[in-house]
């Protein structure tokens, strides 16, 4: 690993664990809950941040796992009474969704433009779905789908094995951030292996990358199901952090966000797509506290500013302007130096 990468990822995991250490040290309980769902956002950014950036498969629909996760996740724990088993099948089944999504896709050899028609339409379905459920017949064990009025009141997190034991407010913000250190780092790690770097191969050529020898379907099917179950651990962590699901995760509005903080942090980086959902989705908090200025607008003149003024995303954006700074004052002395030698050889 290079110098430079392997002095990013220490400069992060210190970050990280200020973070993870020293906010529930000098903010309070509601404001360390509101970064909480910050961090959680952050997790659903990687999860794009990873099919897109380094699998090349742009994603509509990331807000189907999303939803899928957290409404798994309200159902089970409902009809477990516990979360730990219900956490796990939270991921496990957006992964599966996400597998069996993919290679269809793929091994269907469907077109890029078409690939994002077929997830953006799963999103629409299952948001119409989960919509049509309000009467009593939709009933899952002890569970009811609610419809349009969603899922309340459902077991949060606890100590596995102790399900009288739920976490605080304060511990859920350390699971989260545990959780997002794990899946910032995982990610980085897995595209060190020879998985990650056929990957990126792939990405950058796929018709290469298919003489190679290598079977593209697979690798992308692989991709889009690693992201498929971070979005769902990111919907089971959602849905704990509020502890109610409602059918306005699976929304075409939740789809176009996740996109819009990717773009917004930057593409091809593991660091852009946190930065970029901590940003705006606090610009979205502070929308929200008043009321003259339209948050949809304020997004997408965002949206467009970045297309057309930065379009590599900010964290790329100021890691070009960062080097190019560390570079200018070696030029001045270079040329100093090679007018002095230039002098002493006319004396």
């Amino acid at each position: 690993m290079p110098d430079s990468a392997r002095n990013r990822h220490i400069l992060v995991a210190a970050i990280g664990l200020l973070i993870l250490f020293g906010l529930p040290v000098v903010v309070d309980l509601v404001t360390l809950l509101e970064i909480s769902i910050y961090v959680v956002y952050a997790i659903l950014g990687l999860s794009l941040g990873f099919i897109w950036g380094y699998g090349g498969i742009l994603c509509f629909g990331q807000a189907a796992f999303f939803g899928l996760g957290a409404y798994t996740y309200a159902v089970t724990a409902i009809n477990v009474g516990e979360s730990t088993g219900p956490f796990l099948l939270a991921i496990l089944l957006p992964l599966v969704f996400a597998a069996l999504l993919g290679a269809m896709m793929f091994y269907g050899r469907i077109s890029d433009v078409y690939m994002g028609v077929i997830t953006l339409v799963v999103t629409l379905i299952l948001f119409k779905f989960i919509n049509s459920t309000a009467n009593e017949t939709w009933i899952v064990g002890k569970a009811r789908l609610g419809g349009f009025n969603g899922i309340p009141a459902f077991p949060t997190l606890n100590v596995p094995g102790d399900p009288g034991a739920l976490l605080d407010p304060e511990q859920f913000f350390y699971v989260a951030m545990v959780f997002l250190l794990l899946v910032y780092f995982g990610l980085h790690w897995l595209m060190t292996t020879r998985f990650g770097r056929v990957v990126v191969a792939i990405r950058e050529n796929e018709v290469r990358a298919e003489l190679l020898g290598y079977d593209i379907r697979l690798y992308k099917t692989a991709v889009f199901a690693i992201g498929g179950g971070i979005g769902g651990l990111a919907g089971a962590l959602f849905a704990n952090w509020g502890n109610f699901v409602s059918p306005g995760l699976f929304s075409l509005a939740q789809s176009a966000t996740i996109i819009i903080w990717v773009i917004v942090g930057g593409l091809g980086t593991m660091i852009g797509p946190v930065v970029g959902a901590v940003l705006i989705q606090y610009i979205t908090t502070l929308l929200g506290q008043q009321g003259v200025i339209n948050n949809a607008f304020v997004l997408g003149g965002i949206l467009v500013l970045f297309v057309l003024l930065l379009p590599k995303g900010l964290m790329p954006t100021l890691g070009q302007l960062l080097t190019r700074l560390r570079r200018a004052p070696r030029r001045p002395a270079r040329r100093s130096a090679e007018q002095a030698e230039g002098g002493r050889d006319g004396h």
